[in-house]
């Protein structure tokens, strides 16, 4: 499936496949994303505790979290709070309640955020008028010596909620980390990998599987990681 740039063809990608790509330059464009800000945005993601949830015992995951109100239209930070998912969902994490260090202040005021917050709910709720609890995630996936970085360790999954940005925010000395996409029944839909700085994905969580296949080191005496956002939205 190639990349759906133009309005029309992510509302029709949504409703016919239950996901739409669109490449990095497209989401610059469409957000009119300043390059001073975008480094500010994407330098946030060097400064991520550690996950220290993990049941597979790896430490390769670094994360913030946040959660917002969206309310006609108007987000709202909401008091730090854990990330929680049933183990119907993540049967390698769930049912914990997760507490990540929160999203620093400068990041969630940082003008690329709003962006990507107000297209989200341009096609999440176009009429907006619905109320929504939304969180944000920054992850970075590390590829070390002797282990690999394992962006959804639980596999092909869902999330739980209603719908799903994922934008790449950085790639670095890594191969592999391709995305896949599932029917309920888990027959594959296709498979792509992003690429480029902003490239994104937006899912109907409630209509498709999706997961991310490991990363390993190009140089394995360099740093590797694997950067991104996920923003999920729910019906309040």
């Amino acid at each position: 499936m190639s990349d759906t740039d133009s309005l029309p063809s992510i509302d029709e990608a949504l409703t016919r496949d239950g996901y739409a790509r669109l490449s990095g330059a497209a989401m610059f464009d469409r957000l009119d994303i300043a390059e001073p800000d975008w480094a500010a945005f994407a330098a946030s993601w060097n400064d991520l505790g550690p996950d220290l949830y993990m049941a597979d015992g790896g430490r390769y995951r670094r994360r913030r979290h946040a959660a917002f109100a969206l309310e006609q239209g108007r987000f709202t930070r909401k008091p730090h709070q854990p990330h929680w998912q049933s183990r119907d969902y993540n049967p390698l994490n769930g049912d914990v309640q997760r507490w990540f260090d929160p999203v620093t202040d400068a990041t969630v005021a940082n003008p690329v955020l709003r962006s990507i917050f107000a297209f989200c709910a341009d096609y999440f709720d176009p009429a907006h008028k619905g109320d929504w609890h939304v969180e944000m995630h920054q992850f970075r996936i590390e590829a070390k010596p002797g282990e690999e970085g394992r962006p959804t360790p639980e596999g092909m999954h869902r999330d739980g909620v209603d719908h799903v940005l994922v934008m790449l925010i950085e790639r670095r000395n890594v191969r592999e980390g391709v995305t896949r996409i599932g029917a309920p029944d888990g027959a594959p839909m296709g498979e792509f990998t992003l690429t480029d700085p902003a490239d994104t994905m937006l899912i109907d969580d409630r209509r498709i599987l999706h997961g991310v296949t490991e990363i390993h080191a190009v140089d394995p005496a360099r740093p590797a990681w694997r950067d991104a956002l996920v923003v999920t939205f729910v019906q309040a």
